[in-house]
């Protein structure tokens, strides 16, 4: 095909549609699936079961696919799986996932991760997320539709970054960070909402309120954080209207594993 370059290796076994552009010695393994209209930079390795979705671009020098950096790793053939219409930039990172987990590492749609960030086995990447450059995701991290993560952050494996979360640069992340809310700093601190996220994102004026009444029952009434799961219950009755926003923000709250950060 005239839009893969001569130098670039593709295995024949290898799913590429006739519409995806290959740069020069990009290699592309037997396993891996590529569909409409994404290209792919010059020296990208994309190796292992590996299928990204439609209209993704990735940078030059990228590696996906490979497997995963865990000593219980034994071969078998696990998945990456990367949506549509993402941005990809120079020298990332993802593996493919473990069986001691789902077996897959996923990255959804719109999201624009920049260079040098790593995303490990078997993380979830929501939708509309921004990674800034070296961030960093351990092993079986969990990220939200909406969530930036600033650069040179690391996520400590097993956390979980809720939707609309923002993480300032440089930061230590080795506890869940609940939605809406922003945070810096090692060790981590909550440094309030993300007032400005949410009004981008179109939410009123009524439901961010809602939530702020929410974060100020959960962070400044100095209640257990069992009495802070009851009394955001009693706000859902109280703002139909932030219904699902409160129930998110109490739901992610209740299944923490690792604790949340204060």
């Amino acid at each position: 095909m005239s839009n893969i370059h001569p130098t670039a290796i593709v295995d024949p076994a290898a799913h590429v549609d006739s519409t995806v552009t290959v740069g020069p010695y990009a290699v592309i393994g037997p396993h891996v699936r590529i569909a409409a209209r994404t290209s792919i930079g010059p020296h990208c390795v994309i190796e292992g079961h590996t299928s990204i979705g439609e209209d993704n671009r990735i940078f030059q020098f990228a590696s996906l696919g490979g497997v995963p950096q865990d000593k219980k790793y034994a071969g078998e053939p696990t998945r990456l799986e990367i949506g549509h219409r993402n941005t990809i930039r120079e020298f990332c990172t993802f593996n493919l996932g473990t069986v001691q987990d789902r077996g897959v590492t996923s990255i959804g749609d719109d999201n624009w991760i920049m260079a040098y960030v790593h995303i490990a086995h078997d993380c979830v990447v929501g939708n509309q997320t921004i990674l800034a450059n070296n961030a960093t995701l351990a092993g079986h991290v969990q990220l939200g539709d909406w969530v930036i993560v600033g650069g040179l952050t690391g996520v400590h494996q097993f956390s979980r970054i809720g939707a609309h979360a923002m993480a300032g640069f440089a930061s230590h992340i080795s506890q869940d960070v609940p939605p809406f809310m922003m945070v810096d700093g090692n060790p981590l601190a909550v440094r309030g909402l993300n007032v400005e996220g949410l009004r981008r994102r179109g939410f009123s004026a009524e439901r961010i309120t809602a939530i702020k009444q929410a974060y100020r029952v959960l962070y400044r009434q100095g209640l257990t954080l069992e009495a802070s799961i009851a009394a955001m219950s009693a706000l859902i009755e109280e703002h139909p209207h932030a219904a699902a926003d409160i129930s998110q923000l109490r739901d992610f709250v209740a299944a923490s594993q690792r604790g949340i950060a204060r």
